[in-house]
């Protein structure tokens, strides 16, 4: 169910809002969006071979958000599954609300044949963004789908108004269900190579427009593991929008989309009237694994034949690199207000701290783990939120992990690192492995303003891009290398700092980052919500 207030229903909507009061997030300016979903098994044929997949409202992927800036979203998930379950908003930024964020450090999981009611707002955001289930391996199974956030009307956009709008959901598939997956995780092993990939939970699928017409093509990887490539026979893509920031509208053969990343391209269907195909292939692995779909336009009279060109087979790390260094920031462009983004100077900030982050793959007792500067994440039984608001001590360490790699053994804990609402920090992600790294953070977009091969030293700072850098939620990190982001904390919260690779996430490559005000005041985060669930050390208590 999704119903949309109008003005002709704004007596109702006041009603509803009352009865909802528990929701402080809900502004009477913007309009409500209420939604129902109810999440189940079902069985599905995503590699041609029947398997258990998860669906929200009987769909695979689920249904998809389209919503307008500020928009209230208030949605009702119904659990029909036998274990607990969460969705997380991935790029919603869940303003002052960490609450919402649908992660185990700020909500217990629904118990099965349960429900709980989401209310968010995507407050001062465009773009694409994306849901998926946080809990377990779950994500595995399906359960996933986009979210669009379109411009309010009055907002201009930095290009003409394409003639559709298609969801690209892409991402790496394993024909071995969630439990076996997690068995496989939890016995000390990491995840294999995946059995295939997929294109809005499909193998194949097809995209129709009109000659001459142009059309934007929302793109989201999906996977769990997996860099991937896109491409589009006879046609070229420009780039407009990435996560939320508008972008210097560059043209582009083939993309490449690492694990928890969304861009948005324009395509002209300007070639001669036939059918082309569109390729999805992983990267940096084999063997090369690829998902096909058909760009037809709706006067073809031809069938797809020949594939495009991907990217080259030699110095494919360097040639990746060198791509997103092209991704700029469109500094004249307005993004969900009416000031131009580069209004903001992030490069004339002096950060209060750098933070270096040094991922790795460990073992302790003798099983497969991943850490952070030597501290491999363990989830608590009760959420980090929840112990902060009632004053729970026991649940996590804000000790435990460093600021930087202190080169020593391996340690397991429930790692949380403490920073100030409003400080303008640094943050480093060394990778010293030999395998791509994808790092996201909850309740932030960042600038990415520096990637390069080696070991990062402080020296590396004169080659940051300190005017036009991209904003994202999710960056990638090559072997060997460093990514460098800067970050403006304003967003009080616990905030879930992971690796995008939910094998590494579920086995330790992950932290909170407690964002906290000591003047404790409803401008900086809403209060709790009446209607949270409660699990753990915080079951009884009043609030």
């Amino acid at each position: 169910m999704r119903m949309c207030c109008s003005s002709s229903m704004w007596l109702h909507c006041l009603i509803v809002a009352a009865v909802l009061s528990v929701y402080l997030v809900v502004n009477a300016d913007d309009p409500y969006r209420y939604y129902t979903w109810t999440v189940t098994y079902g069985t599905a044929y995503p590699l041609g071979v029947p398997q258990q997949v998860i669906l929200i409202n009987g769909q695979f992927p689920g249904p998809q958000l389209d919503v307008v800036t500020n928009d209230n979203i208030v949605l009702n998930l119904f659990n029909k599954l036998d274990q607990p379950f969460l969705l997380t908003w991935n790029g919603i930024k869940q303003r002052k609300n960490s609450w919402q964020d649908g992660v185990l450090g700020t909500n217990c999981p629904i118990p099965p044949n349960s429900n709980y009611t989401y209310n968010f707002q995507p407050k001062d955001q465009i773009g694409s963004f994306n849901y998926f289930p946080s809990t377990a391996m779950h994500r595995a199974a399906g359960g996933y789908g986009a979210i669009n956030v379109y411009s309010r009307p009055r907002i201009p956009v930095p290009y003409p108004t394409p003639a559709g709008d298609f969801t690209v959901l892409v991402g790496d598939w394993y024909k071995t269900g969630p439990k076996q997956l997690q068995g496989m995780l939890d016995s000390g092993s990491s995840l294999p190579y995946p059995d295939g990939v997929l294109i809005n939970g499909r193998p194949h699928t097809t995209f129709t427009g009109d000659q001459g017409k142009t059309y934007r093509l929302r793109i989201s990887n999906m996977g769990l593991s997996t860099s991937l490539n896109f491409r589009i026979q006879g046609h070229t893509m420009t780039l407009v929008e990435c996560e939320g920031s508008h972008t210097q509208q560059n043209i582009y053969d083939s993309l490449d989309i690492h694990v928890g990343q969304s861009v948005s391209v324009l395509v002209t269907l300007n070639s001669p009237p036939k059918d082309y195909n569109i390729v999805v292939s992983t990267r940096f692995g084999q063997p090369t694994l690829n998902a096909t779909a058909v760009l037809h336009y709706s006067n073809s009279q031809i069938s797809a034949s020949g594939w495009p060109a991907g990217p080259p087979d030699v110095n494919q790390y360097g040639w990746s690199m060198q791509q997103a260094r092209t991704y700029r920031w469109n500094l004249t462009a307005n993004a969900a207000r009416p000031n131009p983004q580069g209004s903001f100077h992030y490069g004339t900030i002096t950060p209060q701290k750098t933070i270096v982050l040094a991922n790795t793959a460990v073992l302790v007792n003798g099983k497969s783990r991943y850490a952070v500067n030597g501290v491999s994440y363990v989830n608590a039984a009760t959420p980090l939120k929840l112990a902060d608001y009632f004053n729970i001590p026991g649940v996590y360490n804000t000790n435990s992990l460093q600021d930087t790699p202190s080169g020593g053994g391996t340690s397991v804990a429930t790692s949380v690192m403490p920073a100030n609402h409003h400080d303008f920090i640094e943050v480093v992600f060394q990778n010293n492995e030999n395998s791509m790294q994808s790092w996201h953070l909850d309740g932030y977009d960042f600038w990415v303003v520096g990637y390069d091969f080696g070991q990062w030293t402080p020296d590396k700072k004169k080659t940051y891009n300190l005017v036009d850098a991209l904003t994202r939620h999710t960056a990638q990190v090559y072997p060997k290398s460093w990514t460098a982001i800067l970050i403006s904390l304003d967003n009080q919260g616990m905030w879930n700092m992971r690796s995008a690779m939910w094998g590494q996430q579920y086995l330790g490559q992950q932290f909170y980052l407690r964002v906290w005000n000591p003047v404790q005041s409803l401008a900086n985060e809403y209060d709790i919500p009446t209607n949270v669930l409660l699990c753990g050390k915080a079951v009884g208590k009043h609030h």
